[in-house]
């Protein structure tokens, strides 16, 4: 994948259902190569605000901003050449092959008669390998596993060889290798190949490991905005969250360690940060 990195600003985004904001005047900024994670509780926002960002959702306000250019005034085609989002829930494709469903990606890339695209065949390939479906190019779509067809859909967001790549909870449908693997490969997109990644995840733990930022939202609003140690602090999460969250340092890897204590947790299980 060649590097292309994009710089996105949204600023001022506030965004209504049915007459009532749901998104606040929220801003978010993704930078080439670096990884920022929206994090927060169910209803918090961070799909709307992910969806809007990708106008995908209409907002009631937003500026949007890529390299200095207005992102709103790019057409649809445009756009996507800039922007790719892997969303949530897609439809399970019927009567295609996995190879067929990757080089939907290509679409900005197509006139509006499929003019040829030279870089086409070269692209799918690499988000084919990149995604570690490549075997299973040719076959149906249809008989993947849940875990197989979200890796496919990944691949037809890389082979838009966009500068700016948007992930609504990735690991969805993945267990716990792929979901691994499949951080693990958003994570080299930023340093190898200079995208700027923004994605929502529930998992605090993966967020923390992953990103270079974390936006914590809370009932439509960005509470704290900044490194994963700055923003995820015991006494912030569990304000936002509604439980007693506690934070540590795991002593294997050092990096951020949360835990959610429920009514059956004992102080003997808490997690404590070590000395």
């Amino acid at each position: 994948m060649r590097p292309r990195g994009h710089e996105l600003s949204a600023t001022g985004v506030t965004v209504a259902y049915e007459g009532a904001d749901v998104v606040h005047d929220a801003s978010l900024r993704l930078r080439p190569g670096e990884v920022t994670v929206l994090v927060g509780p169910n209803g918090s926002g961070k799909s709307t605000l992910l969806r809007t960002v990708a106008r995908l959702q209409r907002p009631r306000e937003a500026e949007l901003v890529i390299d200095g250019a207005d992102g709103l005034a790019l057409t649809p085609r445009e756009f996507s050449r800039q922007v790719a989002l892997l969303t949530q829930g897609r439809p399970v494709p019927s009567g295609l092959t996995v190879r067929d469903v990757v080089e939907f990606g290509r679409y900005p890339y197509r006139g509006r008669w499929g003019r040829a695209d030279p870089d086409g065949p070269a692209a799918v390939a690499r988000a084919l390998a990149l995604t570690g479906v490549a075997d299973l190019a040719e076959r149906g779509a249809e008989h993947l596993s849940g875990g197989q067809l979200q890796r496919v859909w990944l691949a037809g967001c890389l082979a838009q060889e966009t500068g700016v790549l948007l992930l609504d909870e990735p690991t969805t449908y993945l267990d716990l290798r792929y979901q691994i693997e499949l951080l693990d490969l958003v994570r080299d997109l930023a340093d190898d190949h200079g995208i700027a990644v923004g994605a929502v995840l529930h998992d605090l733990d993966q967020a923390a490991a992953l990103a270079d930022r974390i936006v914590l939202l809370c009932e439509g609003r960005i509470v704290a905005d900044g490194t994963p140690d700055d923003v995820l602090t015991a006494d912030r999460l569990t304000a936002v969250y509604g439980i007693r969250i506690e934070v540590g340092t795991d002593p294997l890897t050092g990096r951020l360690r949360t835990r959610a204590l429920g009514r059956h947790h004992t102080r003997s299980e808490r997690l404590t940060t070590p000395s």
